[in-house]
């Protein structure tokens, strides 16, 4: 049972994780985004390019651990 419970934590971590993710990612994509379609400084696009792409590699990173989870689960390993 400390297993099961120690498993369900693991998983809200990695959904609040998850949530935390992409609302960063959203937030720093629409940045650039207006920051593009108004034509800003060079230095700062890069800087925010450089977020962006941090962004997406956290998201890479958790859907990875994802996926770990889901064959665990699918092999029996978990629950």
């Amino acid at each position: 049972m400390d297993k099961r419970k120690r498993w369900r934590e693991q998983e809200q971590e990695l959904v609040e994780r998850w949530n935390a993710a992409a609302a960063r990612y959203q937030e720093v994509h629409a940045e650039f985004s207006r920051q593009a379609a108004a034509g800003g400084g060079e230095g700062t696009g890069e800087e925010l390019r450089l977020k962006v792409e941090q962004a997406r590699a956290d998201i890479q990173a958790l859907r990875r651990q994802v996926a770990r989870l889901k064959v665990e689960f699918e092999s029996g390993r978990r629950y």
